[in-house]
């Protein structure tokens, strides 16, 4: 299937991914009920809600590192817990939350580990992965620094070394957990403009879980909002991110403005949430 892309371009794949009646647990503790979703194709999307709402561990159960206690979700119409892993990790590529690198492993080295889901053991690296680790390098602006060590470069081209080596997996869907944490501000754009950039010029689908409700409103396509382990909204930020849901999922009361120049809205929390924290350091100190 050719699907033409934001920027006129074109993607010449198309993977699905789908949560039916999802519920998760740990143990006997379940995290989340009965959730929903089909991840709109070649499109950004966040997943918003507060600590403890489940966010991350949809994410979890999306990219199969988590089993479903009822529910289940597929990968192109079949059961991704029932999937090969290789088959699995050539169609979805994941950025876990805190991702490490062994001491020492220059960029070229991580990214090239992208190939891994391609080759069987004792396989040599041949042109396809070339052609795959130089795309990524070059996609990310990595590629003049590659032979430099992740531990030795800026937060921000460590994460674009991570997204790097989703890409070098040459997979439709991308699966991020909190891709800006610990970034300074600057930093925090750069990933997400990469990631907007792949997915406009390429076609990526792409899935986030974020804190930030105004980076997420800025840049995603539809937003699902999460609270107590529920789904609590669907649609557009626009649709998504209003003073109404704030109180109801965060208990924040706020006012909802529109951002001049991309109509995205944005959130400003009432002065009285800024007393009371002032009010609580006098108490204590």
């Amino acid at each position: 299937m050719s699907v033409i892309l934001k920027d006129g371009g074109h993607s010449h794949s198309t993977h699905h991914v789908t949560a039916t009646s999802l519920s998760l647990a740990y143990g006997h503790r379940r995290v989340v009920e009965n959730v929903d979703l089909a991840v709109p194709d070649h499109q950004i999307g966040s997943i918003i809600g507060p600590n403890g709402s489940g966010k991350s561990t949809v994410l979890k159960a999306l990219s199969r590192l988590m089993t479903p206690e009822r529910g289940t979700v597929t990968l192109d119409g079949r059961s991704i817990n029932t999937m090969p892993t290789r088959e699995v990790a050539q169609k979805l590529g994941l950025l876990p939350q805190s991702a490490n690198a062994p001491e020492g492993i220059t960029i070229a080295e991580l990214v090239m580990r992208g190939r891994y889901p391609y080759h069987r053991f004792g396989q040599r690296w041949d042109k396809a992965d070339e052609r795959a680790l130089s795309h990524a390098l070059e996609a990310t602006g990595l590629s003049d620094i590659s032979d430099r060590p992740v531990d030795g470069v800026s937060g921000g081209q460590r994460q674009r070394a991570w997204i790097a080596l989703a890409l070098a997996q040459e997979t439709d869907v991308m699966l991020l957990d909190e891709p800006t944490t610990f970034l300074d501000i600057a930093y925090q754009f750069e990933v997400l403009d990469l990631l907007s950039d792949l997915n406009a010029q390429e076609g990526v689908t792409i899935v986030m879980v974020l804190h930030d409700l105004n980076l997420a409103a800025r840049y995603s396509d539809w937003m699902l909002a999460m609270h107590d382990g529920r789904r609590a909204a669907f649609g557009t930020p626009n649709e998504v991110i209003t003073e109404q849901l704030m109180h109801a999922v965060f208990g924040l009361h706020a006012t909802v403005e529109l951002a001049k120049g991309t109509n995205t809205p944005v959130v400003f929390p009432s002065p009285q949430h800024s007393l009371r924290a002032r009010r609580s350091d006098i108490t204590t100190s």
